[in-house]
């Protein structure tokens, strides 16, 4: 079983995609190819010619522009020939050699494991965020368990499953774009797990330094219920987070954005629509997140 690791990258930390490389690189006992996709940018510039990018098991690609999280993603798998596609962020990294052959034996015992969620920790030791624990009862970041999502920048995913899914929806350019793939590998049979086994380094870091984060944020969601929900559980989701959106955020420079966000993402179109069926929803309710939450 050849696991691809998938790196995207703007150029702009290179020390730490050296970094990130290396340890994908260093998997012992596993076959392991890196995927490199600058986005807008030549991922590694001058540095072609010198260690870790030398290795004849990366690959290299640049796209043009910046074309977004989701599509850069999905050039990087379009790229890779392995049965796992591991996607990891280009200031991550992995300290445990022995990942690549863990991640391979899961995948190998189990056929209906579609993706795998990894737990992230703080290099400097600082206390993990709940929102890396893909679940809502996320207090205990050392306990395994299934889930609905997972997240994008530290997780493995079948090859098959991410296909049967219909790879990551390349106008979300930021955000949900995960869940959305999630919930089709999901209706597709597949299962999804977060294993705190699996353990991807990343300094912490909050998503709102984006300043397009609020906007994305709800532009995305709603185009994340119009394309997969049932209208009923679409409207019921919607109407939940809005007023989740109005007990969490209070100051205008959130709101406004936000609710910029959501009329946008009703007004332009969300791409095909493909609901989920009742039963995936109710199998998504059993694990803990029903699909209105």
């Amino acid at each position: 079983m050849k696991l691809s690791v998938v790196v995207l990258t703007m150029g702009n930390r290179p020390e730490e995609l050296a970094r990130a490389v290396r340890s994908a690189l260093e998997q012992e006992h596993a076959d392991v190819e890196v995927v490199l996709v600058g986005n807008g940018v030549d991922p590694v510039g001058d540095r072609a010619g010198i260690p870790p990018f030398d290795d004849e098991r990366v690959k290299t690609i640049s796209l043009p522009t910046n074309v977004g999280i989701p599509a850069g993603r999905n050039r990087g798998v379009e790229a890779s020939c392995g049965d796992v596609v591991v996607f990891l962020d280009d200031d991550g990294f992995y300290r445990s050699n022995r990942l690549g052959t863990y991640l391979r034996d899961r995948f190998a015992a189990d056929p209906g494991l579609g993706v795998m969620s990894f737990r992230v920790r703080d290099p400097e030791g600082g206390r993990g965020e709940r929102r890396h624990v893909p679940r809502l009862r996320a207090g205990d970041p050392e306990r395994s368990s299934e889930v609905t999502t997972f997240l994008g920048g530290a997780c493995a995913i079948r090859r098959a499953a991410f296909d049967a899914g219909g790879g990551l929806p390349e106008d979300f350019f930021y955000a949900h774009e995960e869940t959305d793939l999630a919930w089709q590998i999901l209706n597709a049979g597949y299962h999804i797990v977060y294993d705190s086994s699996a353990v991807m380094f990343h300094p912490a870091v909050l998503p709102t330094r984006h300043e397009m984060f609020y906007r994305y944020n709800a532009r995305n969601r709603v185009w994340l219920a119009r394309r997969n929900l049932p209208w009923p559980l679409a409207f019921t989701y919607l109407a939940v987070w809005v007023g989740m959106t109005l007990m969490r955020e209070r100051k205008p420079s959130a709101l406004k954005p936000w609710f910029k966000g959501f009329l946008e993402g009703w007004r332009k179109p969300a791409g095909p629509r493909r609901p989920i069926s009742y039963r995936t929803a109710w199998r998504m309710t059993r694990t803990g997140r029903p699909p209105i939450i």
